[in-house]
Parts: C-alpha cells; structure tokens; sequence
C-alpha cells in the first residue's frame, strides 16, 4: 500500500508564489487543476497524479525545478 506522503507527492505541487508569478500563465485555464494560495509565499497546486504529472512537465519546459 502506497504511503501517505507518496499520494500526496503525486497529487500536488507547492511552489514559490513568484515562481509562477512569473511565468504569467493561468494553470488552472490550461490544465484541470486547482490553485490555491498556501501563504504569502506558496500556491499549492491540487490536481489527480496525470495532472500534476503533466504540470510538472510544463514548468520543467520552463526552467522551473520542482524536485
């Protein structure tokens, strides 16, 4: 059985509020995703796992390093 931190892992992405600031692009327009803002900081971006799967690839493109 996958942990708990595994399933959360391929569920959401925490990232700098600037980070995606950015970039000027509305994640939740172009991909079926929710964003959410965890603090004055960070937006936590919730999705299924092929969703933040294909998000991570998209910022990746981008120059943005998640891991």
């Amino acid at each position: 059985m996958p942990s708990a931190s595994m399933l959360r892992d391929s569920t959401q992405i925490v990232i700098r509020r600037a980070t995606l600031d950015d970039l000027d692009v509305q994640l939740d327009d172009r991909f079926t995703v929710t964003v959410v803002a965890e603090s004055d900081e960070y937006y936590r971006i919730i999705g299924s796992p092929v969703e933040i799967k294909d998000v991570t690839e998209f910022l990746s493109t981008r120059g943005v390093n998640l891991r």
